[in-house]
């Protein structure tokens, strides 16, 4: 065994590439990619960029998004080689094997390619739309400068259609991250990308890696759309667009409604396909409802279980596992056949090693497991948590002597054995907070329900105007009382946080799951400035309306 390099790293994508096994998408015409090769180096920089300045409606007396303070934290975190990218986001249709969906998605596959960069560097990535409407791309997870976020009418305007924009900013902290639209339903299409941000000094010891995105799938089957289906959850009609979150680029039909807290718009002709409302579901692990919404489809790394990626290793092999769930509305419970997961990483940060048969991951939840590797053929089967035994996602691990596939029903021991959740885990001793008490608490209650889909914080609408105020390095301990019943997601932009129980502090995260009529309670330090989302990643409830914000004050 060794310690891999980002030379001798055998990802999912990069495998799949070669042998035609991940989702494969087509573009139209002007959606080729160009521009430097992706991650080469281009010597040394800083991450400052070059760009106009975005300053948000709101209150005065807040750090905005390019404000001196976000500047000055940015070059605290070094400098290094500079790793360029280029993205384009366009109208493409995708092969997930054996069927094929018109989708927008980044264009050479789906998911879109991964983009591999090393603790240190500089990640410069410039994102072109060829989509007929606006998007972002946000780096969900990773601690960067405040301008570079991707959040529209808060950290930057949209890129317009047939525009561009560049991302430029340090990667101070290794993990396993996710790029994805910060605009209206596009996290639900093909718009998602993971995110690997390799450690030079690698404390694990493995042979092989695999790469492994989650989904569940709805666009272009049988004329629905991520739109549309929201509409439906809404009796028929759009959250109404807020004209001061998105700013003039958000035209009528664009397919990027904006919470509006209660208020509506007119069906529009997105609204099409068959009623996608999950009417009955449950799940004992979740409290209440698996989820809202009724997909056709579930996707382990862009493939449809008839058509699962095989990845390949030999007996003995010690191989990691970066599991990632990019979906919008699905917690997956996950497990590999034949084998147990020894959790190394979640979202990104070290934990003290724990064995597990199966782990359930909410939306842009990410970990990190090992597993030594058995002789054979073994699923690895993603489970729709509380969508039904047949509602999965499916790709294998076979070795030189294994024969023969599973079958997409394949439903392996391991998936009903020992759950580990993230309240359990402990933080490994390097990344562990200190039980200091918190110099500010501040308590938000997510409020709504599945009749009216009226989600929220505090029964409050989004608006670039509410902020809930802290102040740089003040240790914050932030309360999140889930008074409905429903399950949620939650994800604070630009920090991590420290799950905190009644004696201890927990492992860090950026994304928990609050189970309903229960609370999340999670301590971070400020000491990123500028004004960053915390909302529900499950993106139905998001773009109703279950999002706010965390602004610095002077």
């Amino acid at each position: 065994m060794h310690t891999p390099t980002r030379r001798t790293l055998l990802s999912a994508s990069i495998m799949a590439a070669g042998s035609g096994l991940l989702g494969a998408c087509s573009g139209s015409g002007s959606s080729s990619e160009t521009g430097p090769h992706p991650g080469t180096a281009q010597g040394s920089g800083t991450a400052d960029g070059g760009h106009r300045p975005f300053v948000p409606k709101g209150p005065k007396g807040y750090v905005n998004p390019s404000d001196p303070e976000v500047l000055a934290a940015e070059r605290k975190r070094g400098t290094g080689p500079v790793r360029t990218f280029r993205l384009t986001a366009a109208e493409a249709t995708c092969d997930v094997g054996g069927r094929s969906f018109r989708t927008w998605a980044y264009s050479d596959g789906l998911p879109g390619r991964e983009i591999r960069v090393t603790q240190g560097d500089i990640l410069d990535l410039t994102l072109a739309n060829r989509l007929p409407v606006a998007t972002t791309l946000h780096s969900h997870g990773v601690r960067l400068r405040c301008d570079m976020d991707g959040v529209p009418g808060l950290t930057q305007p949209g890129i317009k259609p047939g525009e561009e924009f560049r991302y430029r900013f340090a990667v101070s902290y290794p993990g396993t991250y996710l790029l994805h639209s910060h605009e209206g339903m596009q996290p639900d299409r093909g718009l998602y990308a993971p995110l690997i941000v390799d450690d030079p000094k690698e404390p694990l010891s493995y042979d092989k890696e695999w790469v492994v995105v989650l989904d569940d799938w709805v666009d272009g089957v049988e004329g629905s759309t991520p739109d549309g289906v929201l509409a439906q959850l809404h009796g028929g009609k759009h959250p109404a667009m807020s004209m001061e979150m998105g700013g003039d680029h958000q035209q009528e039909g664009s397919g990027s409604p904006r919470p509006s807290g209660g208020r509506s718009a007119p069906l529009r002709r997105a609204a099409g396909g068959p009623s996608r409302i999950l009417r009955q579901s449950h799940s004992r692990l979740l409290d209440g409802m698996g989820g809202n919404v009724d997909f056709p489809y579930y996707l382990i790394n862009g493939r449809l279980p008839q058509s699962a990626q095989v990845f390949r290793a030999k007996p003995g092999d010690r191989v990691r596992l970066r599991l990632i769930n990019a979906g919008a509305d699905t917690a997956f419970r996950v497990a590999l056949g034949g084998h147990r997961m020894t959790v190394t990483h979640t979202d990104g940060y070290p934990v003290e090693h724990r064995d597990t048969d199966a782990l359930l991951i909410g939306m842009a939840e990410r970990y990190d497991v090992l597993v030594t590797v058995k002789d054979g053929t073994f699923p690895l089967v993603a489970l729709a948590e509380g969508k039904g035994d047949r509602a999965k996602a499916l790709a294998v691990l076979r070795t030189d002597q294994g024969k023969g596939l599973p079958a997409p029903s394949v439903h392996p021991d391991e998936l009903d054995g020992r759950l580990l959740p993230a309240h359990s885990l402990k933080p490994h001793e390097s990344v562990a907070l200190s039980d200091e008490k918190p110099d500010r608490e501040i308590r938000i209650r997510l409020t709504g329900n599945m009749k009216d889909y009226n989600w929220a914080f505090d029964h409050q609408p989004y608006s670039t105007e509410h902020r809930h105020a802290v102040r740089q390095d003040e240790r914050v301990r932030l309360t999140l009382i889930n008074a409905t019943d429903m399950w949620h997601p939650l994800h604070l932009h630009g920090h991590t946080f420290a799950l905190t129980g009644l004696n201890d502090i927990g492992t860090r995260k950026d994304t928990a799951i609050v189970l309903p009529h229960r609370k999340l309670v999670a301590d971070f330090y400020a000491d990123n400035p500028g004004l960053w989302m915390l909302h529900c990643h499950n993106q139905y409830h998001s773009e109703s309306g279950m999002m706010t914000i965390l602004g610095y004050r002077r």
